[in-house]
């Protein structure tokens, strides 16, 4: 079957958040992360055949779909998991608080990687936790963002030894990078060493484009890390289906996932039925989308590099895209106090690297999960924006 990602759907004057920001405007929005894409059509019949059942009460997930999760782990990633470590979530930045709540107390330090998705830093505040920003380290001779090992260590030490909890973003937004399997046990360590419970935030985990590029869960990484693990995933960005807010945690430590679930008592909505219908649907049905999504952002994402480097003077992608359809780009040279309200004036609504924890004016970041005539328009009123 040939999947389409070119044709142009209308979302103005529909529910979407990402198109209402700019109703009554010209400004192609590019900033939140969710594509211009219809999903997969194994997932919309899905939904056709439950909307036509007719009855919409409490759900709890059928045998049939938390063993779509399962053998999703184990296919793709070789993770043998239990249907019983399974928490059900409306939405990963529910995970991220109830995580926040559930191994830090009030006063206790939550640490992250900056630049990174804002939620992240919030996860700690919101509850009166401290968010403990350490910056990833590019290394310009390797074009690669790193963690900083030293800083996280000095960052612990200074803290006074209240860390209790590490999010890790992985792929990660914004900067699209893979971390290694040496990273990953290097981090694990480090967090198992300062008794630090990690949680790995894996929502884009399917949507790796450097295709020699493994994801490695952090549950995978040996019985002790994973019992120190909380892992978060969603087919929500893979498949575009954010709306149905339908996510899990993965914890198999009896001991933290008690703790986690008595975190979300009272406060969690729980999950809906259509949106249990969809994550089955995309885990058994939904591959050969998922390919032709990959490759048709593989394009998107060499349009943009090739773009920046020949039309762009003053915007530098600092490092390989290599994963998420989210592209992070520089724009400091341009000395802009606002480039977000700069790049708006010309059309286009791209999200501020600001709110990731990077200084005002340097980077932004843009949503190229959009069919490419799209894309190139964008690109267009950029280049008249940068001139």
């Amino acid at each position: 079957m040939l999947h389409d990602f070119d044709t142009i759907h209308p979302r103005q004057d529909t529910d979407s958040q990402k198109w209402q920001k700019y109703a009554g405007t010209d400004i192609i929005p590019m900033w939140v992360a969710d594509m211009d894409f219809h999903t997969s059509p194994a997932i919309i019949e899905a939904l056709r055949r439950r909307v036509a059942h007719g009855i919409f009460g409490y759900a709890r997930p059928t045998p049939s779909e938390t063993a779509a999760v399962v053998h999703a782990m184990h296919a793709r990633y070789g993770w043998t998991i239990q249907p019983d470590w399974i928490v059900w979530l409306p939405g990963l930045v529910c995970g991220l608080n109830v995580t926040a709540q559930a191994f830090a107390r009030p006063g206790e330090q939550v640490i992250c990687n900056t630049p990174v998705y804002p939620p992240f830093m919030s996860a700690a505040t919101n509850s009166g936790r401290e968010s403990l920003a350490v910056p990833l380290a590019l290394n310009t001779a390797a074009r690669r963002w790193e963690i900083d090992f030293d800083a996280m260590e000095r960052a612990v030490i200074t803290g006074g030894g209240r860390a209790r909890l590490f999010l890790l973003c992985n792929p990660h937004n914004p900067v699209a990078r893979v971390f290694r399997r040496d990273e990953l046990l290097r981090l694990a360590e480090f967090c198992l060493r300062h008794k630090i419970i990690l949680c790995s935030d894996e929502i884009h985990c399917d949507l790796i484009l450097d295709p020699k590029l493994p994801h490695i869960p952090a549950g995978t990484l040996g019985d002790e890390i994973a019992a120190n693990t909380v892992t978060l995933m969603a087919p929500s960005k893979t498949y575009n289906i954010p709306g149905l807010a339908t996510s899990f945690a993965i914890i198999s430590n009896p001991k933290l996932r008690s703790t986690f679930i008595r975190a979300t008592a009272g406060i969690v909505a729980e999950v809906n039925t259509l949106g249990y219908s969809a994550c089955a649907a995309a885990y058994c049905d939904s591959e050969p989308w998922r390919q032709a999504l990959l490759a048709y952002l593989r394009g998107n994402r060499d349009r943009i590099n090739d773009f920046v480097a020949r039309e762009l003077p003053g915007v530098t992608i600092e490092a390989p895209h290599e994963a998420t359809y989210l592209a992070w780009l520089n724009v400091g040279a341009l000395k802009l106090g606002d480039p977000v309200a700069h790049f708006e004036k010309h059309g286009v609504g791209l999200s501020d690297g600001a709110f990731f924890g990077t200084p005002r004016g340097s980077h932004v970041r843009l949503n190229f999960g959009c069919p490419r005539a799209t894309l190139d328009e964008a690109l267009r009123r950029m280049k008249a924006a940068v001139a």
